[in-house]
């Protein structure tokens, strides 16, 4: 039989990481609310690096780094392609 993995809403991780910030010992955030210490940790290191933008869906951060290599290739490839014509 599998098991079904807990999803979490972005409020829930947002309102865990605030209370950890706010000073309530990691443990005991992990303890009242059933998750693993470490998932709270990458949660919270996820706010910190990616701050309003963390958590926007599908467990996925946003990657801006990502996002700017894609757009790179892209003009990378349309430069090529100019040259080809003549257009460069």
């Amino acid at each position: 039989m599998a098991v079904k993995r807990r999803r979490f809403t972005r409020e829930f991780k947002l309102q865990v990481v605030r209370e950890i910030e706010a000073g309530k010992p990691l443990v005991q955030a992990a303890r009242e609310y059933q998750v693993h210490p470490t998932l709270i940790g990458r949660w919270r290191k996820e706010h910190l690096q990616y701050a309003e933008r963390a958590f926007s869906g599908n467990g996925n951060p946003y990657k801006d780094g990502a996002r700017i290599a894609e757009l790179e290739q892209m003009i990378g490839q349309w430069r090529v392609s100019a040259q080809l014509t003549g257009l460069m």
